[in-house]
């Protein structure tokens, strides 16, 4: 089996080496750069099957960085964003990134995620007709939704707003995404709205709504549905 190529863009050189030690440990091939204008040559040349990004670069902006990329490739790209930058990390989502880990990580969360994202990436090829987490069965043919074998009524916006959620299974989608993808760009900005939907939701679908365990919230940011 082949190894998944990794481009690892930062400046700092000990995160370099930890992550090229670490990831290339857990089975990956690794590649490095340290600036925005060396990322955009290797992810250009370099074929890389994941990019994962720092957003704090010495001689561009990897918000900027990512927006390029962008305009070429649709390798799945992964963000590195410090804690309290919640409003950095959903610009970058929206601008295309798969997904972000927090500064400071652990490797087992990022290789998590690393794996996530080439899984998805995969499936987006060919697409799956039926999906199933945690009982919660989504029938994209019969357009169905079953708990355990058993229907769930949903109406035409939970229908959609679950297919959505579903579809990106193990990566956060931010308020913005879902807003624009379930009820049109409009009313991107309509977050309160979209919790409340949230709410009917989690009603029909979490075994406790309380302590949901398929959809979960990215505060701040906006929604996760869990592994298949």
């Amino acid at each position: 089996m082949n190894e998944p190529r990794i481009l690892v863009v930062d400046d700092e050189p000990q995160i370099q080496r930890f992550l090229s030690v670490a990831l290339s440990a857990a089975g990956f091939r690794v590649q490095t750069a340290e600036t925005g204008a060396q990322a955009l040559r290797l992810a250009a040349t370099g074929a890389p099957d994941l990019i994962v990004l720092d957003l704090g670069l010495p001689d561009r902006d990897g918000k900027d960085v990512l927006r390029d990329i962008r305009q070429f490739s649709t390798t799945p790209v992964i963000v590195l964003s410090a804690r309290d930058r919640e409003a950095e990390k959903i610009e970058a989502l929206d601008l295309g990134a798969d997904d972000y880990v927090e500064k400071p990580f652990g490797i087992g969360e990022l290789t998590a995620r690393l794996r996530a994202a080439l899984r998805h990436a995969a499936h987006a090829a060919q697409p799956a007709q039926r999906i199933e987490i945690d009982g919660v069965a989504m029938d994209f043919d019969k357009r169905l939704v079953t708990r355990d074998g058993a229907p769930i009524k949903l109406t035409p916006k939970e229908y959609d707003l679950l297919a959505v959620l579903f579809r990106n299974a193990g990566r956060v989608v931010t308020h913005r995404q879902i807003l624009a993808a379930v009820w049109g760009p409009a009313h991107g900005e309509d977050t309160q709205y979209l919790r409340v939907f949230i709410g009917q939701l989690r009603a029909k679908i979490e075994r406790d709504p309380t302590a949901p365990t398929i959809v979960k919230t990215e505060p701040g940011v906006g929604y996760r549905a869990a592994e298949p």
